[in-house]
């Protein structure tokens, strides 16, 4: 059985700076806990998170088209123990990837994509492994 954790619910954005003041300071969020300055934020929102991330980098890391009028705009996020693995599985069940399985270095994680029924993107991620 493997194991699936929904953890961040992130928002593709084109203005991510009028977002996470929207985010942080008009809802209440509070400063965001992780920072990467006109790229990505993070804020805690209960056992998830919600981050905000431009729809022009999501294009880069999935390879699927992102604008704000045929773009998607937002990715639902789960960790699992073994990304391979979860692919393998999901492959076998006549699940088509968006993108296949590729480490994203700078996150520390390795992801891969796919579409739900009616299109929304996952994303599904697990920490890079050292050594």
């Amino acid at each position: 059985m493997m194991t699936i954790a929904l953890t961040h619910i992130r928002l593709l954005v084109e203005d991510i700076e009028t977002c996470k003041a929207f985010y942080e300071t008009t809802l209440g969020l509070g400063t965001a806990e992780v920072e990467v300055p006109g790229i990505y934020y993070e804020f805690a929102a209960g056992p998830a998170c919600l981050g905000l991330y431009t729809r022009e980098l999501m294009q880069t890391v999935a390879g699927v088209a992102q604008s704000a009028a045929s773009g998607d705009q937002a990715v639902l996020t789960f960790q699992v123990d073994d990304v391979d693995a979860v692919c393998t599985a999901l492959r076998s069940r006549g699940v088509q990837l968006v993108s296949e399985p590729h480490n994203q270095e700078a996150w520390g994680l390795r992801v891969a994509h796919l579409r739900d029924p009616e299109g929304y993107l996952i994303e599904i991620n697990a920490p890079l492994r050292s050594g």
